[in-house]
């Protein structure tokens, strides 16, 4: 019995670019990627803590960037393209996130990183009959090791599916 992979929808500003601090914190580099705007911080690491991720999960960019993730942040964080659910146009509230994740995941395990998780994504991840695990970052911060590693263990059982009883081996 083959049980459909989770989904990590993954944004961008304030998990893998924090924001809100004058320095970007240790380990990130800032890189010019939209003329007229704020430098963007990347952290190497991400990329293979993604790539790590990757085994167990399927993942999807959710972010405001939409198909420029995979054209100026995947290229910086050394991986592959990924699926996008596109955003609507910036700027847009939170919230209208949900519909186009909620059609994307279906009725997969889904687990969403993000830093701006509004009210009515934890109504709806409540309201799921699939699993569902949010994890909001701290903008300031960034995506931790920390995070990526309860998404990586939240995902491991779905995986590996128990045959069901009575099932021929």
């Amino acid at each position: 019995m083959r049980i459909t992979r989770p989904l990590l929808l993954l944004d961008i500003d304030g998990v893998l670019n924090p924001y809100g601090s004058p320095q970007p914190p240790a380990g990130y580099t800032e890189h010019r990627l939209f003329p007229g705007e704020e430098p963007v911080r990347v952290n190497p690491v991400h990329g293979t803590w993604i790539t790590e991720a990757s085994a167990v999960l399927d993942i999807a960019w959710a972010t405001s960037w939409n198909d420029e993730a995979n054209q100026l942040l995947a290229p910086l964080l050394h991986i592959t393209p990924l699926p996008v659910v596109t955003m609507p146009c910036t700027p847009f509230h939170p919230s209208e996130k949900i519909p186009l994740i909620a059609a994307y995941a279906q009725q997969r395990p889904a687990t969403w990183i993000d830093d701006l998780h509004s009210p009515e994504a934890h109504v709806w991840a409540a309201r799921r009959t699939s699993p569902t695990l949010l994890i909001t970052t701290d903008p300031a911060i960034g995506l931790t090791r920390d995070s990526i590693d309860r998404v990586i263990t939240w995902a491991r059982p779905f995986n590996n599916p128990r045959e069901p009883l009575g099932s021929a081996s």
